[in-house]
């Protein structure tokens, strides 16, 4: 089981992958936006495996929190998603690459294809 943070301003959005990682077996922890983010890590002493993050969001949004996360959580892996904001969904994927995000994925997300890649990127923490 694999301890797992979703950070997406959307509570549907939350919603729904916290429904499929769990079914999937995964502890699932939630957070509105990336200050709730950086405060659930400062909270949790046993840490994540992985963040799922949305690039665009209210107050810190999802490349702040990227680049933070992997200056302070340097084996931390990271997933983020885009469905667009003022820009293309793929040019934030880029950036969010470009930051070293570890996957990327463009809203809507296909169930099997992000339960793949956290179990990849969980097994890689091991």
């Amino acid at each position: 089981m694999s301890r797992i943070l979703v950070v997406d301003d959307d509570q549907q959005i939350r919603l729904m992958l916290q429904m499929w990682l769990e079914r999937d077996g995964h502890e699932v922890h939630l957070a509105e936006d990336g200050n709730d983010a950086l405060d659930a890590l400062k909270l949790e002493t046993d840490g994540f495996d992985v963040v799922i993050t949305d690039i665009v969001m209210p107050d810190k949004e999802g490349l702040e929190l990227i680049l933070e996360l992997k200056k302070k959580y340097h084996k931390l892996k990271i997933i983020a998603m885009s469905g667009g904001g003022q820009l293309h969904p793929l040019t934030y994927l880029r950036m969010a690459q470009g930051l070293k995000a570890d996957k990327t994925f463009r809203k809507p997300l296909k169930t099997q294809d992000l339960l793949e890649a956290v179990r990849e990127l969980a097994a890689k923490t091991d």
